[in-house]
């Protein structure tokens, strides 16, 4: 009786998935995923850049948009510095750090330089960002994740209209004054027709590493209560941890320093969630994104 060996190559496949009414996805990126919250101090940033190396982490071609011009944290998180190049006077090169592209507003000005700019003003600089960046080069990206500034104004409004987003995750804590500000968000994204794929509850528990106790600092259920209310996933709950924000603050998030630690298995868990959620929107028709499919 003869063994036969062969080989099996398995290959996935993301796919362009349908924008706001209007808007065409970018021709280099299949998928823009906005992560936004209602109030600042929620850990918005850290949560859109894990998610980012998370998604990279599974094989995913991954960048990230910093769209907080105003106060643009993208870069000390990810241990970015200099200044991005230019190949032709016209487009920018993104810069890269664990395994994904970054391109910020703080990549452009020195660090302690106010953006001191109206509305019309900070949206315009995003849109160059957005648009004149060469992501992903000849391969394009998967998943962009623009982190959005925090708010409902008329500035994220704008930001929601114009850019062509497949889907938007919202991020909160589990108080109620949190629940509270980042359903002004979620509604927001109804407004300008971007599909809500769910929430990321964020701080939820804290565990002591002294003697292993847990405690809800930030109160408990909320982000849950939410997503019911709303008929929106609740993609994950996340661990209020000072390696956390140290990692981060080090420029190396929890994702890259530590991926067998439970938080940033936490991280990883809310990223596959995105994704299934996601691809279970309708996908865009093979003319618009031929380049990509």
């Amino acid at each position: 009786m003869g063994l036969r060996v062969g080989s099996l190559e398995i290959t996935s496949r993301i796919a362009s998935h349908a924008v706001q009414p209007n808007l065409s996805p970018l021709p280099n990126v299949r998928n823009i995923i906005a992560v936004g919250s209602g109030k600042g101090g929620v850990g918005k940033s850290t949560t859109a850049v894990n998610l980012a190396l998370a998604l990279a982490a599974d094989g995913a071609r991954v960048g990230v948009l910093d769209a907080d011009v105003y106060g643009p944290s993208v870069p000390m998180m990810l241990g970015l510095s200099g200044r991005p190049d230019s190949p032709d006077g016209k487009t920018i090169e993104p810069m890269r750090a664990h395994g994904v592209e970054a391109m910020s507003i703080g990549l452009l000005v020195d660090q302690d330089t106010p953006m001191i700019w109206r509305g019309p003003m900070a949206t315009s600089a995003l849109t160059q960002l957005l648009e004149q960046t060469r992501w992903g080069g000849e391969d394009g990206l998967d998943y962009l994740i623009v982190d959005l500034p925090p708010g409902t104004g008329d500035i994220q409004l704008t930001m929601a209209q114009k850019i062509p987003v497949a889907g938007a995750v919202i991020v909160t804590t589990p108080q109620d004054v949190a629940t509270l500000d980042a359903k002004k968000a979620l509604k927001m994204f109804e407004k300008v027709e971007v599909p809500v794929l769910g929430l990321i509850e964020n701080m939820a528990v804290h565990v002591c590493s002294n003697c292993g106790h847990a405690e809800h600092i930030f109160g408990q259920g909320g982000g849950e209560r939410m997503a019911a209310q709303y008929g929106v996933p609740l993609l994950g709950s996340l661990p209020l941890e000072v390696a956390i924000r140290e990692q981060g603050d080090a420029g190396t998030p929890v994702v890259a320093a530590a991926p067998e630690s439970p938080a940033a298995q936490a991280y990883r868990d809310a990223a596959r969630r995105v994704a299934i959620e996601l691809a279970l929107r309708p996908r865009v028709t093979p003319s618009i994104s031929a380049s990509l499919l």
